[in-house]
């Protein structure tokens, strides 16, 4: 049976296809999805066929803590490993950075910021951060879950059931809800972040570019750290704003309407295209594209997609009530009130200001060109003294 597993690229989210067994363990702790095959003989070959400096092989015991059991994934950022915790017993995960960003200072700062923001919560809806000290080097313990993301299960099914894309949205903002109270914005929410577990529970991932009060700002160039990933990001990171928890109702609005219509808010051929897009207009109405779907799931996604905060569910807790008993959410016609994107909206003011730019620009070179020609006309003219005597200022040999 043949799967695919999804990358976070700079641009778009690339989809590779990849033969992976019926029987697969994901985990994600990177910014790609991860797995690991039931085999361990399989992970071991997946070792041996990539080898780099800094890879950690099978066995190897790490900090005299950590035993090494399976790779589960190389990201683009970072090795994630199936260990074996020597004083829990315990299966834990490994995110341990690529050798080349280790002394990076940006990155350090963010990968430990990851650590400090996750060993702070502890809910069963968000991935847990385990404590470990002494280390060698950098690297984070997690939890180790059996599962998939839910960027997996969409590349299964595109079109979720409406009762299956409540549930999961639901749990996710229970999470959500427990975030924001511990004053942590997400920032990054996206189908390869949420982890669908074997016991029908649903997990939050990858802190790494969260913001929490008590932290210092990041300043980082490009789409996965400084302001999400295109298809989830919202209208204010567009604008180069740092975003609330406001924020992170937006993208989850964005996950439940692809859940539902099989297809994401916004289509373009370039990250560009739908970024402007988020900023200029809204998404064609869901139940556009899926006629079976409930008015009611409809208008709580359009509330989450309101391009202005304020609009949008004051709180994860409002949004969780709607959807926990959306046959009771009053319908108030959003879709009625959509305005498609327009592409060239915000260039079009600047056309007058290039055109007076332009004309200026040819007004100063005409008025400098009479300027040096009639300086010039004037050096060579001859002039004549009180005496009456005519000189030549300048005469040629």
């Amino acid at each position: 049976m043949k799967n695919s597993m999804s990358i976070c690229s700079a641009d778009r989210r690339v989809t590779i296809a990849a033969p992976l067994p019926q029987q697969t363990r994901f985990h994600e702790g990177s910014a790609m999805p991860a797995f690991s095959f039931e085999n361990s003989r399989a992970s071991s070959n997946l070792s041996a066929s990539r080898p780099v400096s800094n890879e950690f092989r099978v066995g190897h015991v790490l900090d005299d803590r950590f035993k090494i059991v399976d790779v589960i994934n190389r990201g683009g950022m970072a090795w994630i490993y199936r260990a074996l915790d020597h004083q829990t017993g315990r299966s834990v995960a490994l995110k341990v950075p690529l050798m080349q960003f280790e002394s990076d200072p940006g990155f350090s700062s963010r990968f430990q910021r990851e650590e400090n923001i996750g060993l702070t919560l502890d809910h069963s809806n968000i991935l847990k951060i385990l404590p470990a000290t002494d280390k060698s080097r950098p690297y984070i313990v997690m939890e180790y879950i059996e599962g998939r993301t839910l960027a997996a299960r969409l590349r299964e099914k595109a079109l979720l059931s409406e009762g299956e894309a409540v549930r999961i949205v639901s749990q996710i903002c229970e999470g959500l809800g427990y975030l924001h109270r511990k004053g942590v914005v997400h920032r990054d929410l996206k189908p390869e972040n949420i982890m669908l577990c074997k016991d029908g529970t649903v997990r939050i991932m990858d802190f790494g570019i969260a913001k929490s009060e008590n932290a210092r700002r990041l300043t980082f160039g490009g789409f996965s750290a400084t302001m999400g990933t295109p298809d989830y990001i919202a209208p204010e990171q567009v604008q180069g704003k740092r975003g609330d928890s406001r924020t992170d109702i937006y993208a989850l609005g964005a996950m439940l309407y692809e859940m539902t219509t099989g297809s994401p808010a916004y289509d373009g051929d370039s990250p560009y295209v739908v970024m402007n897009a988020r900023l200029t207009g809204d998404p064609e109405a869901p139940r556009k594209r899926n006629p079976r779907l409930s008015p009611e799931i409809e208008e709580i996604i359009l509330h989450a997609l309101e391009r202005n905060p304020s609009k949008r569910f004051p709180s994860a807790g409002c949004m969780k009530a709607e959807l926990d008993d959306y046959n009771e959410v009053p319908l108030t016609e959003r879709f009625r009130r959509l305005r498609p994107p327009q592409l060239w909206k915000a260039r079009v003011p600047l056309l007058p200001k290039i055109a007076v730019l332009v004309v200026a620009q040819i007004a100063v070179f005409f008025l400098l060109f009479w300027w040096f020609s009639h300086r010039s006309h004037h050096n060579n003219t001859p002039v004549t003294t009180n005496a009456g005597i005519r000189n030549v200022m300048f005469q040629t040999k």
